[in-house]
């Protein structure tokens, strides 16, 4: 079913805070496992930057999703490399979409941007390294999981389609044609369904691989992960007009000084919500239409479109 004001806490943020925060200090610890054993023949300062960018903190959202889906559907073993693979993808899409020649942007969670403190060739050099090094976590975990070859590279393809030209690169680069430009309701969902919704697609999927589930059940997972991905971006636009750069931890306001058509813009900020409600929704009843939903799933799909930064 989808969710309702009966099932969800009216603090959303206070009542998933508890699974971020459980599953936070294992992502962390598998990238940092990840780097340790691939990023210490980088040169530096390359090195250093990929740890600055990918100790960053944050909700490491994407990675609970996986490590979420990979529970709903009965998975066992640790699929924190797993996660942190897609930690490791969503990391590089931050470092290349601050640079100057993106969004130019100067604060990520409150810290000097990775072009800012390392310099723009250092940057985007991390970020370029940062993907063949998700291949290898993903490949890391896969043989972790037992997934066999077959299994390995389902996952290796999974993290390549989301980062790449029919992902988010793509997603990207329609984004930066779109600045200046008045851009409709579809197209602007045909952006971020590449830009930000196919790594939480991705992310979902791949908690369902890892677990060996079977097609219907890894469709249903990247069903509800499209629709969240959809349902983050929205929230991200209305927090973008609403917040402090205080509260979101980057600058406020970009939007409007790059000349971006906004889901705000073009719905209204009452009519953005209601979308992002009506997408959570959706992305719930994917999975409750397949018989996988769980307590956290939804929680997270509400705390997505619900956050205040």
């Amino acid at each position: 079913m989808a969710p309702s004001s009966s099932s969800i806490p009216t603090d959303p943020a206070g009542a998933i805070a508890s699974t971020l925060a459980s599953h936070r200090p294992r992502i962390d610890a598998a990238i940092e496992a990840v780097c340790d054993r691939h990023v210490a023949n980088v040169a530096q300062p390359v090195a250093d930057a990929i740890r600055y960018a990918l100790g960053g903190g944050g909700k490491r959202l994407r990675g609970v999703l996986v490590l979420e889906s990979h529970a709903a559907v009965g998975g066992t073993g640790d699929a924190s490399l797993l996660a942190a693979a897609v930690e490791i993808v969503h990391a590089y899409s931050l470092v290349h979409d601050d640079l100057p020649c993106m969004d130019d942007d100067d604060l990520r969670r409150g810290q000097p941007t990775v072009h800012r403190r390392y310099g723009v060739p250092a940057a985007t050099r991390a970020g370029l390294a940062m993907v063949p090094l998700a291949a290898l976590a993903g490949q890391d975990a896969a043989r972790a999981l037992a997934l066999g070859d077959q299994g390995t590279r389902a996952v290796v393809r999974e993290l390549m389609h989301a980062s790449g030209a029919s992902g988010m690169i793509g997603g990207q680069l329609l984004d930066l044609d779109g600045e200046r430009q008045s851009l409709s309701v579809p197209d602007l969902e045909r952006i971020h369904a590449g830009k930000t919704g196919a790594l939480l697609a991705a992310s979902t999927r791949l908690g369902g691989i890892g677990a060996g589930a079977g097609d219907e059940q890894v469709d249903a997972l990247g069903r509800y992960g499209e629709a969240l991905g959809l349902a983050f971006q929205i929230a991200d636009d209305v927090l973008d007009v609403t917040a402090t750069s205080e509260q979101l931890g980057k600058t406020a306001g970009r939007d409007e000084v790059l000349q971006k058509s906004t889901y705000p813009a073009l719905l209204g900020i009452d009519g953005a919500v209601e979308r992002a409600d009506a997408l959570s929704a959706a992305a719930c009843k994917a999975l409750s239409d397949a018989g996988i939903l769980t307590p956290a799933l939804e929680r997270l799909a509400i705390f997505a479109v619900r956050r205040r930064s």
